[in-house]
């Protein structure tokens, strides 16, 4: 009994046993194993942290399986957190509950005393909504990890259908091949993991072609700088001359940045904010970040497009989105932006529900009415629940 009982529970119920009990110490010490299998799960040392803290400063509710086992919990635990107790096989495939014979939501506060069936399914995977009511630190950690890895899915998706568009923009082929001569330059294990950087809008796809491809040319415009070699002070729309932007009372030659808060567009009605150091940026006329200059009218420009041939052809325009959590929703609203001759050059995910992802995708265009024609094609999709084009 001595050797078996260490064997089964470690020191501590060998120490148990010697003091004269003869019973095991696993109930007292179930919070050690269940300790090891949060740190198995967390994502680092500050959700592990969280998730024990949740375990060893609550109060406890003591609960029994059909079979008569304890299983003590933290108050408020509700049957998932039950489950996952059990075992974190059950845990993930629980589907229903049952609380002293009856069926019961899976979101019910447990009491002492209460016995507890989980009813399971080889189909049921944990629900992100679980998370807003489990207490306890296992069932927690649990569930974030699982959408954790359904979130790299998605962002695996959609980083490779970028890809495929970039290298097809160029005429080449997008392989796996190609991408492993690469991995260290962005800091990557796998081509998995670059192409899931890139969904998740951490790699531009555009800086992946020109690393596997060195001797491909930017396109015009990526840099998002144009000096003013034919400014020549004249008002806003002033279209004597078709060059580049025209803007009143400039020295030829002074910079121009377009700002990344509002995104400008040739066809926008625009305004220049003179920056000691850094020359103008060019603002739309209805962005919000103008209202900081409101007290220093003398860095306002009058500016107007008047782009000629030797003018950046490629800008970049701003849309926030939000889409159905749907499988393929993301590789649709992909394919929807390259038919209507876009290139997606940014993603970010700002918000995900167990229906909805909310995003910013950033989009290189020729001009507003080019972003207009994919703002349209995209609301046209059943999978694109809105769009509209992000103002700073």
């Amino acid at each position: 009994m001595d050797t078996h009982q260490t064997i089964e529970h470690g020191v501590a119920a060998h120490w148990n046993y010697k003091q004269g009990s003869g019973k095991t110490a696993g109930p007292q010490y179930r919070w050690l194993r269940e300790l090891l299998e949060i740190l198995e799960q967390a994502s680092g040392p500050e959700e592990f942290l969280e998730h024990t803290k949740l375990e060893m400063f609550k109060d406890q509710v003591f609960c029994f399986t059909p079979r008569g086992d304890l299983i003590n919990l933290p108050q408020g635990a509700t049957p998932v957190d039950f489950a996952y107790a059990v075992h974190s096989e059950v845990g993930d495939r629980c589907v229903g509950a049952k609380i002293n014979g009856r069926m019961m939501p899976l979101r019910s506060e447990l009491r002492n005393g209460d016995q507890v069936e989980i009813i399971t399914s080889k189909a049921q995977s944990p629900s992100p909504t679980w998370e807003s009511f489990v207490v306890s630190g296992k069932a927690r950690s649990r569930i974030r990890r699982f959408i954790r890895l359904r979130e790299r899915e998605e962002y695996l998706k959609l980083g490779r259908a970028i890809l495929q568009r970039a290298f097809q923009d160029e005429g080449y082929e997008f392989s796996n091949k190609a991408l492993e001569g690469v991995l260290r330059v962005f800091a990557q294990a796998s081509p998995d993991d670059l192409c899931a950087g890139v969904g998740a809008g951490h790699v531009g796809a555009r800086a992946v072609v020109e690393a596997v491809f060195p001797g491909t040319r930017k396109k015009k415009g990526d840099e998002k700088v144009v000096p003013l070699n034919r400014a020549r002070g004249k008002h806003a729309g002033h279209d004597d001359d078709k060059g580049s932007v025209s803007i009143r009372g400039l020295i030829p030659g002074m910079a121009v940045h377009f700002a990344g808060c509002c995104h400008p567009l040739p066809g926008d009605r625009i305004v220049g904010i003179v920056t000691t150091g850094k020359g103008i940026t060019i603002h739309t006329i209805d962005c919000d970040t103008l209202e900081t200059f409101t007290d220093d009218p003398e860095r306002w420009l009058d500016v107007s497009w008047d782009l000629d041939g030797s003018a950046p052809t490629v800008h970049v325009g701003r849309v926030h989105l939000t889409v159905l959590n749907v499988p393929g929703s993301l590789g649709e609203l992909s394919t929807v932006i390259a038919k209507n001759e876009g290139n997606i050059s940014n993603l970010k995910i700002t918000n995900r529900t167990p229906q909805f992802f909310d995003m910013l995708i950033d989009i290189e265009v020729r001009d507003v009415k080019h972003l207009t024609a994919i703002i349209a094609a995209l609301r046209a999709n059943p999978s694109i629940n809105s769009v509209e084009r992000a103002r700073g």
